[in-house]
């Protein structure tokens, strides 16, 4: 199983993950951690780079054959070969990609939901969408000693938390594949976000961890 962690920055999506990863191997289930790109190209990198940095390329169309070729290469060389392994769990992948996309260009975030999907065989047979509010998620990142990234201002953070809400609509119309919502607010929400996130990848086929 393909399981994407989704959400703006401090909405506790490395909480997340590590909690799952770490009940997981509790349990001896071969999860693997992916981030959200490839890093496989230098010219889509050098794309990629600049678009993460807030300053867009000016053809909308270099940065989408840009992401939409990291993706395809994504799939090929690093998220099918960790399938084979055992379930994975991404840490952002294509609904960031797209909501990012989407507010560089100010354009609707569909189309880029849409063409994004169809690029990558890979598509997350789920994914969780962390829906903690903008204020929550200022508060956290206040406390973190690391410069503030493009996208974590309060203003732009709002913008982002509404474009994920639609992409996630979008998502499931176009690949009828589910997007589970949580806040993830407080311990307790964390504790049922992860609890979930492990059964759903107990019930998907199972490769031992260290077989």
């Amino acid at each position: 199983m393909l399981l994407a962690i989704e959400g703006i920055a401090g909405a506790g999506k490395s909480t997340v993950r590590d909690r799952v990863l770490a009940a997981a191997a509790a349990e001896n289930i071969a999860v693997a951690h992916i981030g959200q790109f490839s890093w496989l190209s230098l010219d889509a990198t050098r794309t990629i780079i600049e678009l993460r940095a807030g300053r867009p390329a000016p053809d909308l169309r270099d940065a989408t054959r840009a992401v939409r070729l990291d993706l395809e290469l994504h799939a090929r060389h690093n998220l099918i070969p960790a399938l084979s392994r055992g379930s994975v769990i991404a840490d952002r992948l294509i609904l960031s990609t797209a909501c990012l996309l989407a507010l560089l260009y100010q354009e609707a975030v569909d189309d880029f939901v849409q063409q994004l999907a169809d690029a990558t065989p890979a598509c997350p047979q789920l994914t969780v969408l962390l829906t903690t509010p903008p204020s929550v998620c200022e508060s956290r990142l206040g406390h973190r000693t690391a410069a503030r990234r493009f996208g974590e201002d309060p203003a732009t953070a709002t913008q982002l938390a509404d474009l994920y809400q639609r992409a996630a609509t979008i998502w499931t119309q176009t690949t009828r594949l589910p997007v589970l919502r949580y806040p993830c607010t407080i311990e307790h929400d964390v504790d049922r976000v992860a609890t979930d996130c492990l059964d759903y990848l107990r019930q998907a086929p199972q490769i031992v961890a260290g077989t």
